[in-house]
């Protein structure tokens, strides 16, 4: 949006210059180029430009012709120039707009001619090539090359990275989110983003800034000149030294190379390809603009570049990066990559892929080769956390503050370890200072906003709705409900034998007995004189009978055969009996049923028991203001031993503890409470 004032200004010089010639055909072979001659990449690019002319000229036998106007870096002198070549040149595409400013002004230029503009700038935006149907990014996308940078950084290890860049170009719109998404793949993040316009006065501040931090892995995003100025100012910061970290984006590198004579620049080389591509377009064509923009979209060669061929109007992104390290005004030539093979020292792409930069060789760092930069560092202006630490905890498991022979005070327990866990995970040094509290954890927790005592608290502090209103919580690691614990008592021994079944079942069973009994009596007393008699005699003789038919057969004692039937179907009956019985009591004799000597809360409060909790802990608000206990009915405990002698002795009925505690308490005293 920023090129909004520079479009409304130039939608009315459009109409101010009339192109001439408009009546007769457009000239053949006659390609426009802007560059800035005021700037060595400039030069650089019209060098390559000339050259890739002449080139192609012998490659063709063409008669193709260049003109070359002066943007000085300008954008409004970049849509004049535009004008100018489409105007009195007549000149068929335009190439080489270095900068976003300038290929979004010639690209309007060029839209309301229909004449093709290939844009060389680093970064455009996505949207562009919808507002401005006649533009081409010939410069690759940078996507790959952000990839390439974050593979650098995984290499070694690094989890921060400041970002420096010139805000120009789109950089901030197109590569920063490109750059965030990449680092998070890596489990890396963007510790600080700076934002500088080209030659800012604000550089030596902003430089001061990040020496104070603990970051010293920096990404530079920008211009030759830019980098340049950075870098003095760097030096004589004393930030080119041990522990820093520097990689710069092929913006500023591929210019490296140019110092080296026989070597042509990247950007030497996008200007070569962008030429040799409107020129393969241009041959034989002696159609419009249309037609032009179609042909150089389907363009597909081997250039100085790589291979060059456009989808959607953007050049395919480069498939290889060359690595070099910096040292002093010279360079070495690490190795390649690519984001098929990873870092190798050869072009073969048939290798497998190695995602590690340590096997490319030694890498001279700043401050010796073999001090390999960690990526952080403490800051000049460094904090010691101050870490609030409860010591009047009932359960040490969690906080268990110890003093040696000294006197020295340190501190162990389950927080304290999953606490130095964690900052071993940290990508860097996280310098703290345990401090003990005796006091409630209410009061720990307000130590945080009111004195700010505190800058954390590490403990077994249960996180409550009032304790969330002052500060902020780690994800919890362990149960947060409350828990009520009260003695047991045995079951009475003397009747066991009958609680395997109950009563029904015990009324059921005699009544089949008796039934039984008397089906055998009546069906055998003719057989049989010991059935007969008095009265008395057959209702014992009965009642024997369905008493022993539970536990025998008696089939030889039987003379009819019902008697005989009926006594095989109640054995499948008394088998089934028996052994629900056995298995049932067997089960009451191993494990002894333990029943817990009060029901339930309301009891508690009907009967005004008194009840325990932890001394400094949430519970005894809770259950005064939430549940509805009495003050006087609520003690506070210090030790477990003090819970369990309580609980024994009946001084309290129950006690309220949180979960974690609660099976704490039940691991040591498993007898006795539930």
């Amino acid at each position: 949006m920023d090129t909004l004032p520079y479009l409304s200004l130039f939608m009315a010089l459009i109409l101010l210059f009339s192109r001439k010639g408009t009546a007769e055909d457009p000239a053949k072979g006659i390609i426009g180029a802007i560059v800035d001659h005021t700037s060595r990449i400039g030069k650089e690019e019209k060098v390559a430009m000339e050259m890739a002319i002449d080139d192609f000229r012998l490659y063709s036998n063409g008669s193709l012709r260049l003109h070359i106007e002066n943007s000085q870096r300008e954008p409004i002198q970049a849509a004049l120039a535009a004008m100018d070549l489409i105007n009195k040149h007549q000149v068929q595409a335009i190439t080489g707009p270095r900068t976003w400013e300038e290929a979004s002004l010639v690209a309007e230029v060029g839209s309301q001619a229909h004449v093709p503009i290939l844009s060389c700038a680093s970064a455009t935006p996505q949207w562009a090539s919808e507002r401005w149907p006649f533009l081409i990014q010939a410069s690759p996308n940078q996507q790959a090359e952000i990839e390439a940078v974050t593979a650098i950084i995984r290499s070694w290890g690094w989890h921060r990275v400041a970002i420096i860049y010139e805000d120009i170009d789109s950089v901030a719109s197109e590569v920063i989110p490109h750059f965030t998404y990449a680092l998070q793949d890596i489990g890396a993040e963007i510790s600080r983003l700076v934002a500088l316009p080209p030659f800012a006065s604000s550089l030596s501040k902003e430089l001061t800034s990040l020496k104070k931090e603990q970051c010293r892995v920096f990404v530079v995003h920008s211009s030759l000149s830019f980098a340049t100025h950075m870098f003095q100012q760097a030096n004589q910061m004393g930030m080119i030294e041990k522990g820093y970290v520097w990689i710069t984006m092929d913006t500023i590198t591929s210019l490296a190379h140019s110092l080296n004579a026989s070597t042509i620049s990247t950007m030497q080389g996008v200007a070569y390809d962008a030429i040799w591509t409107v020129a393969q377009a241009l041959v034989g064509n002696n159609l419009g603009g249309q037609h032009i923009l179609e042909q150089i979209s389907l363009t597909s060669f081997h250039g100085l570049t790589g291979l060059v061929e456009f989808t959607g109007r953007r050049i395919a992104p480069l498939r290889r990066f060359q690595i070099v390290n910096m040292i002093g005004r010279s360079y070495r030539e690490l190795g390649f990559w690519t984001s098929e093979s990873g870092f190798t020292d050869t072009m073969d792409e048939k290798l497998d892929y190695n995602p590690s930069m340590r096997t490319l060789g030694q890498v001279f760092w700043p401050g010796g080769p073999w001090s390999i930069p960690t990526g952080w560092t403490l800051p000049s202006s460094y904090k010691t956390l101050k870490i609030g630490v409860p010591i009047g905890s009932v359960f040490k498991f969690f906080v268990n503050p110890m003093y040696d022979s000294e006197n020295n005070l340190s501190f162990s327990g389950l927080t304290i370890k999953i606490f130095e866990a964690i900052l071993e995970y940290l990508p860097y040094y996280l310098p703290h200072q345990f401090i003990p509290f005796n006091g409630s954890y209410d009061a720990l927790v307000l130590q945080l906003v009111h004195p700010e005592k505190f800058d954390a608290v590490v403990g077994d502090v249960a996180i409550t709705a009032e304790r969330n209103r002052h500060a902020e919580f780690t994800y919890p690691y362990t149960e947060s409900r409350l828990v009520m614990i009260v003695p047991v008592q045995t079951r009475n021994r003397a009747w066991l034998f009958i609680k395997p079944f109950t009563k029904s079942m015990w009324a059921l069973t005699t009544i089949i007995n008796i039934y039984n009994g008397f089906v055998i009596w009546l069906i055998e007393r003719n057989h049989c004189s010991d059935l007969k008699g008095s009265l008395s005699n057959q209702i014992g003789v009965l009642l024997w009978l369905a008493f022993t038919t539970l536990f025998s057969l008696q089939g030889q004692e039987l003379h009819s055969n019902l008697s005989r039937m009926a006594m095989v179907m109640w054995l499948f009956v008394a088998l089934v009996i028996t052994q629900s019985y056995t298995a049932n009591l067997a089960s009451m004799l191993t494990v002894e049923t333990l029943e817990p000597t009060v029901d339930d809360i309301e009891s508690l409060k009907i009967s005004k028991a008194v009840v325990g909790c932890s001394r400094g802990a949430f519970v005894a608000n809770y259950l005064e203001k939430a549940l509805g206990f009495h003050t006087d009915n609520i003690r506070r405990i210090t030790a477990p031993e003090e819970y369990a002698q309580a609980l024994r002795n009946g001084e309290i009925a129950a006690a309220f503890l949180e979960a974690p505690l609660a099976k704490l308490f039940l691991a040591r005293y498993c007898k006795g409470f539930a």
